[in-house]
């Protein structure tokens, strides 16, 4: 029944499924992302160094990796409504236990915790577009959903900077537990129960494991990228340009989040533009691979810009780096599309593994490569540098494998023709 007095018949059905997907991703990443705004408290209150804090921001993407390969058979088997509901409890009861925690232990086990109950924030979506929508449609609604993402991420600035002297950060953690119970109810409500597949679908195409699904030659040659550039943008948005702007570039706490603030609003308004053009670029022949290709050597050459100019590399610098790094994100949905949409949980989980993996390893690895070059004498200026100056060095690396590898792929399709 839809008869005009009930307002939630205004939307299709849809677009509340969507919504729904949206709010709970759009928390995800606020919890994500927190830690940079969080950085300045968590090292007055705990004295905290970079490693500790690469530690503690991390231990959120290890418990979100962690999930991906058994939460991809989840989504495949069980779908993925009933998968996220359940793992949406874990994050509630994670954001509970760091409100509570009184050590860096308690702390980095809670985060842990937490990344792993948000971890089918964006799978679980992505697998039920995979069967519903065209591939121009997912790479729309992909691209609309990290736009909600950039929007958590951007709440993660100055609205926390704003609510830290009313709610504290402890009250801030259970604030979001309530909202995640929030998201469960509009989840339940809004997208429909799972229908697990019929057992003679099952039979007549059973599905690979995930060796399988890794030797695939396009998850081969997006694979690096995904670790160090996908996984590098989102572990400097997510921490490091946080202690950059206020460690090199001399900013106070204040001026920091207001920085992370225009970078999270960039994002944001890049993800939406993909979104409005994305089905237009794909009816002009523009494929993932070639969106790739084009950009992927601006964010190199920013990213080098930015190690350059060291403390005059701002907000805006960083946020130019970031929208460009946008080019790698369409490797996901097209790792997705490239297997059957019954598989396609186990693709886009392992591609999610491989990024976020990323994600933790260079979170971790900038804050232990700064603190090793300060024990060898270099000033903190110069250490940031060396640190991103590696990571810089291994997604140029990674891009070179890229076109080697998707050469080959070029040639074997000619060949096949």
């Amino acid at each position: 029944m839809t008869g005009p007095h009930r307002p939630w018949a205004l939307l299709p059905a849809a677009a509340w499924i969507f919504l729904a997907f949206a709010f709970a991703y759009f928390l995800s990443a606020l919890l994500r992302a927190v830690t940079a705004t969080l950085a300045p408290v968590f090292s007055a209150e705990l004295g905290l160094g970079a490693a500790d804090l690469g530690l503690l921001a991390g231990a959120y993407f290890l418990g979100f990796a962690c999930l991906q390969l058994p939460l991809g058979q989840a989504l495949d088997r069980f779908g993925p409504r009933r998968t996220l509901l359940a793992l949406l409890a874990v994050a509630v009861l994670g954001c509970g236990l760091f409100a509570l925690a009184g050590s860096l232990a308690g702390l980095i086990a809670a985060r842990a915790l937490i990344g792993a109950g948000v971890a089918a924030c964006l799978m679980a979506p992505l697998t039920l577009f995979r069967s519903l929508f065209s591939p121009a449609a997912q790479l729309r609604a992909h691209s609309w959903l990290l736009m909600t993402g950039s929007l958590g991420m951007l709440a993660s600035t100055l609205p926390v900077q704003w609510l830290l002297p009313v709610l504290g950060w402890r009250g801030l953690f259970w604030t979001v537990a309530a909202l995640l119970a929030l998201g469960m109810l509009a989840l339940a409500l809004a997208v429909p129960r799972d229908a697990p597949p019929s057992s003679a679908t099952v039979a007549a195409a059973p599905a690979p494991g995930y060796a399988a699904i890794v030797r695939h030659p396009l998850f081969v040659a997006m694979a690096p990228l995904g670790f160090w550039l996908y996984g590098g943008m989102i572990a400097v948005q997510a921490l490091w340009a946080g202690p950059w702007l206020t460690r090199v570039a001399g900013q106070t706490a204040g001026e920091a989040a207001q920085g992370l603030f225009i970078v999270n609003l960039a994002m944001l308004c890049t993800f939406a533009a993909w979104g409005a053009v994305m089905p237009r670029l794909v009816r002009r022949g523009w494929t993932a691979p070639r969106i790739m290709r084009r950009g992927i050597p601006l964010a190199l050459g920013l990213l080098a810009l930015n190690i350059a100019l060291g403390p005059q590399a701002g907000a805006l610098h960083w946020a130019a780096w970031c929208v460009a790094c946008t080019a790698v994100s369409v490797s996901q949905p097209a790792v997705g599309a490239a297997f059957p949409a019954a598989q396609a949980g186990r693709a886009l989980s392992a591609f999610n593994l491989v990024i976020f993996s990323g994600v933790f390893t260079v979170q971790w690895g900038v804050g232990l490569t700064v603190d090793a070059l300060r024990a060898l004498g270099l000033g903190e200026v110069d250490a940031f540098r060396g640190a991103m100056g590696a990571l810089l060095l291994l997604c140029a690396v990674s891009f070179a494998w890229f076109l080697q590898r998707m050469r080959a792929i070029d040639a074997a399709a000619d060949n096949g023709r």
